[in-house]
């Protein structure tokens, strides 16, 4: 992955202070030898992420954004903890994470630094340039990667306290509800008030406990330089024990939802590009996993966009307060509301 190409200079009130950085990095991380330079990735729009480069190196340096942060928020230790969890005892590609620094005095907040991963990360889920037996093999690394995720027993990789194994959705809805409600300066949005409303009421029965992502799609995962292949799920930051079906589901946007905040295959030739329709992705995940079928995809689908649209309201609130970490925040929360009115309509499409 290219410097330049994926990279910008850091942006203003990101800055870092690289003598206190080398110096911690020096004490912390096994063969660190600088000095160092900085640029800020131009993703990231929660946890600010920084290219650090040394002579013989580079790393990735994921922290929280400085300023006022709302509880529970922009978790980096829990980032650093699943990924070296998942590096140490499973096959699930990740970044190796390499130390995790918890003291505000060094750079200003919290962060943890990785190795660095050359490969390739896509922004749009129509794979282009590739030819369409690269596609289907991307989408079937995807496929894989995330039912293995799904397939990981938490509690024999350290994880069993990672999250509350039960209720899932109802805890979601009461957590994404209440930080909507918190963030006063954003504003409440009618569309999501609805939204809200009908999930709670609906609920689908039966309950799973998985690890899961919590923002898994193809511009967060980076594939192998010149193969179609996933050699590490980046960005772990809303990831917990939760419902593996309303992971999956979040996957599955690209399929409905149109391209607001990532480009999406709503509309495209799937057959003409190779790429797999959403009933046929579905039918792999399903055997991969061990499912007969997924009967309430589009509640899942519905919650997806729901709490999307709470990150997009959270993203909005930052932009207000002056926080948000990257340049394309302003316009990211210009779409909560025609996030949520999706929402909308995929509840509506379960419900018919």
């Amino acid at each position: 992955m290219s410097a330049d190409a994926s990279t910008t200079e850091v942006r203003r009130g990101m800055e870092v202070d690289a003598g206190a950085l080398a110096d911690w990095m020096q004490a912390q991380v096994p063969g660190f030898a600088g000095p160092l330079q900085l640029r800020q990735f131009k993703g990231g729009q929660s946890n600010p992420t920084y290219l650090v480069t040394t002579p013989g190196e580079r790393y990735v340096l994921r922290r929280k954004p400085p300023g006022q942060l709302l509880a529970s928020a922009h978790a980096v230790d829990r980032e650093y903890r699943v990924t070296r969890a998942l590096h140490e005892h499973t096959r699930v590609p990740v970044a190796p994470p390499l130390a995790l620094c918890t003291d505000d005095a060094v750079i200003g907040s919290w962060f943890y630094v990785s190795a660095f991963v050359d490969g390739r990360v896509f922004w749009d889920p129509s794979f282009p340039g590739l030819s369409r037996e690269e596609r289907a093999s991307c989408f079937a690394s995807m496929n894989e990667t995330i039912a293995s995720l799904h397939c990981v027993d938490p509690v024999a990789i350290g994880l069993g306290d990672y999250g509350k194994p039960a209720d899932y959705i109802s805890r979601q809805l009461a957590r994404w509800t209440k930080q909507y409600h918190s963030d006063v300066e954003a504003g409440r949005v009618a569309q999501l008030d609805r939204l809200i409303d009908w999930l709670a009421a609906n609920v689908p029965a039966g309950d799973e406990a998985a690890l899961v992502h919590g923002d898994y799609r193809c511009d967060n995962l980076m594939f192998h330089p010149v193969e179609p292949r996933i050699i590490a799920v980046l960005d772990w930051e809303l990831s917990t024990l939760g419902h593996p079906l309303a992971d999956f589901a979040y996957h599955l946007l690209m399929y409905r939802m149109p391209s607001l905040v990532v480009r999406s295959l709503a509309g495209s030739d799937l057959a003409a590009q190779g790429i797999p329709d959403e009933a046929a992705y579905v039918a792999q995940y399903c055997a991969r996993t061990g499912r007969e079928g997924i009967p309430d995809l589009d509640y899942y689908v519905a919650f997806c966009a729901f709490r999307l649209a709470g990150i997009l309201h959270g993203i909005r609130g930052r932009v207000i307060r002056g926080t948000a970490a990257s340049a394309q925040a302003r316009e990211y929360a210009a779409h909560v509301e025609a996030v949520a009115e999706f929402g909308w309509q995929q509840a509506m499409r379960g419900a018919a």
